[in-house]
């Protein structure tokens, strides 16, 4: 009896240290370095300190690659800027596939200027003879990337996929004959199929819109020229710079290289719905929308940009390459190969440029850290 009770008392002895223990503060963060705090403005629009540790996690984290530059715009206003060793505001960032959305854009404006139709088949010479089934093609199955040419954006092994063969292999000299060489493997409009191949034939498309003749240097300037005085300049994106193959067509769909600035003065170009930091409308607004219209065959993707819908019954085999579960509907984005991402949620004003080098594993949950980012901002 007298052990029972003294083995009582020593467990009601326990309680307070116990109780003590489960009431323990969670552990705290260490603290913010100068460089995270420095790197966002005073009137970011979102709480400074929590700004700066999401910011700072997008460098710092494990398991989300090398983030090499961050910026944030809210409401057109610089709301935090930070870069990785041995990278700052004047480096140029290879675009990947961020470029085809520069490359609709251009489209767009021929469009305006009346020197293209969307709805008419793509003015290509070769796909018009006689009994060709490529004649149905239109710009707008291209745009959507639902032509149903046999394009194999990523191959098993790598230099057997179309966009490794048209960049560096049999198709390099002259990409866009290489890419509209290419016979259907489905009916045109009928399925989605995401293609670098195609995004060159819309720039080779641009370049004889702006110029009858075939030399390379003539083709290459016409275009340069085209989007220098009516985008670049205007939009002050003076670290542009694009790349050509040796027939003189812009690689649209995916070599462009620029600074971090210049990618989000794009992406605030597209929030303000086609216009310069100066009001001029540069694209028509109906065009941007049309760009974020979804696709009749991917509810995530447009004119060569990618939309923050969830997926249609088309492309759930291959995940969404954004986080329709964290942000508006309305959001969308530039995406390049290894983590270029120009995010855009005009609901929020928010215009995001993280660019870097993650994994294909990486890259989900730094997806979900850039989400964190945006969502200290309110959708309006």
């Amino acid at each position: 009896m007298i052990s029972r009770f003294a083995s009582s008392i020593a467990a009601l002895a326990l309680v307070p240290a116990l109780v003590s223990c489960g009431d323990a503060p969670p552990p705290q963060p260490d603290p913010l370095s100068e460089e995270a705090l420095a790197a966002v403005s005073v009137d970011a629009g979102a709480p400074r300190d929590q700004l700066a540790r999401e910011v700072d996690d997008l460098f710092a984290m494990e398991g989300l690659g090398e983030t090499r530059a961050v910026l944030l715009y809210a409401d057109g206003k610089l709301a935090a800027e930070r870069y990785g060793e041995g990278y700052d505001s004047e480096t140029r960032f290879i675009s990947w596939s961020m470029a085809k959305s520069v490359t609709a854009v251009l489209i767009g404006m021929l469009v305006a200027d009346g020197l293209l139709d969307v709805d008419a088949p793509a003015p290509v010479p070769l796909w018009q003879r006689s009994g060709d089934p490529r004649a149905d093609i239109t710009l707008k199955h291209l745009l959507q990337m639902r032509s149903g040419l046999r394009h194999t954006e990523a191959g098993d092994p790598p230099y057997e996929s179309s966009e490794v063969r048209m960049l560096f292999l049999d198709g390099r000299d002259d990409m866009a004959r290489w890419a509209k060489e290419q016979p259907l493997e489905a009916e045109p409009g009928e399925r989605f199929e995401y293609s670098s191949n195609t995004t060159v034939i819309l720039a080779d498309i641009a370049a004889r819109a702006l110029t009858d003749s075939d030399d390379p240097d003539a083709r290459r300037e016409a275009v340069e020229t085209y989007l220098q005085q009516r985008l670049f300049g205007p939009l002050g994106m003076t670290s542009m710079v694009a790349e050509y193959d040796a027939s003189g067509t812009l690689i649209g769909g995916s070599l462009m290289h620029a600074n971090a600035r210049d990618y989000a003065a794009f992406g605030e170009f597209l929030r303000r719905g086609g216009t310069a930091p100066n009001g001029e409308q540069l694209v028509p607004r109906r065009w941007v929308e049309a760009m974020l219209e979804p696709s009749p065959t991917a509810n995530q993707y447009g004119y060569q940009i990618w939309l923050n819908r969830p997926l249609g019954q088309s492309g759930a085999e291959w995940g969404h390459p954004l986080f329709p579960e964290r942000a508006p509907a309305s959001l969308f984005s530039l995406i390049g190969h290894m983590g270029q991402y120009v995010l855009v949620s005009p609901e929020q004003g928010l215009t995001m440029v993280r660019l870097g080098h993650s994994t294909s594993e990486e890259r989900p949950p730094m997806l979900q850290q850039a989400a964190d980012v945006l969502a200290l901002y309110p959708v309006r």
